[in-house]
């Protein structure tokens, strides 16, 4: 009833292709058109208030970040009801990673949307990913949890991202990096660093990766299995995202 009402004071409204863009976007309209402004702001723009005080979409940024990590955690966690707490960790965090959430907002057109005048590639490919924590962030104050959790949901997990893939996916990381090393020829260790129990009777292991004995991630679980996973899921971000770290693993001698 609430959409259908917004609807019809669309063509009275000044900024109604804004608020078509965004129904299209979220599947509601907006109450408060200001906060979804403010999260198409990049701080670029310089854009300042009537008190000479910036006006970006970095503190919408901040709480959206926040309200992901809730929301998503949430649909996981009921999503997955006899999962471990590390597992449960591990999808949130490629769900709600930057360049995940980067690709997000590619797919729903919200990059396009951004006010900008960024031209560096690097710090571009982080604009779409911090308007989604924003966009977030700006339907929190403006409709609440319940809202975001239906977007994420709703428009997002249910029609973006295929959880189950990603389960999947997740459950591969010592393959993919043992795949990696033996593609390049690279030793691959697992060393056991730390083992003990949690509360007296929870037993954990922590392992970290050697690259032809270089150090890379280290993982913590409730299983061997488990913290591999993680030492594995590490890595490959290291060797993703560090540069330095990623040459000296091939550059070295085994």
């Amino acid at each position: 009833m609430s959409n259908l009402i917004d609807r019809l004071r669309l063509p009275f409204r000044k900024e109604r292709e804004l608020f078509s863009a965004l129904y299209e976007m979220l599947g509601f309209y907006p109450k408060h058109i200001n906060y979804y402004r403010t999260a198409l702001l990049h701080r670029s723009m310089a854009m300042k208030n009537e008190k000479g005080r910036p006006i970006n979409n970095e503190r919408l940024e901040f709480l959206g970040d926040a309200i992901l990590d809730a929301v998503v955690g949430d649909i996981v966690f009921h999503n997955y009801p006899k999962k471990r707490e590390g597992f449960l960790t591990n999808i949130r965090s490629m769900i709600v990673s930057r360049k995940n959430l980067g690709r997000l907002a590619t797919k729903i057109g919200l990059d396009k949307m951004v006010s900008n005048t960024a031209h560096n590639h690097t710090h571009n490919s982080y604009i779409g990913g911090n308007a989604f924590e924003a966009l977030v962030g700006a339907i929190y104050l403006d409709r609440g949890y319940a809202y975001c959790r239906r977007f994420m949901k709703e428009r997002i997990l249910s029609e973006m991202i295929n959880i189950d893939k990603l389960v999947n996916s997740d459950e591969n990381f010592k393959s993919k990096l043992l795949e990696w090393t033996q593609k390049r020829k690279v030793t691959l260790e697992f060393v056991l660093i730390d083992e003990g129990t949690e509360n007296g009777c929870s037993p954990y292991f922590e392992y970290q990766v050697l690259l032809n004995g270089i150090c890379g991630g280290i993982g913590r679980g409730y299983s061997k299995k488990e913290s591999h996973q993680k030492a594995a899921h590490e890595t490959l971000k290291m060797l993703e995202d560090d540069s330095v770290f990623h040459n000296t693993v091939l550059t070295s001698d085994n």
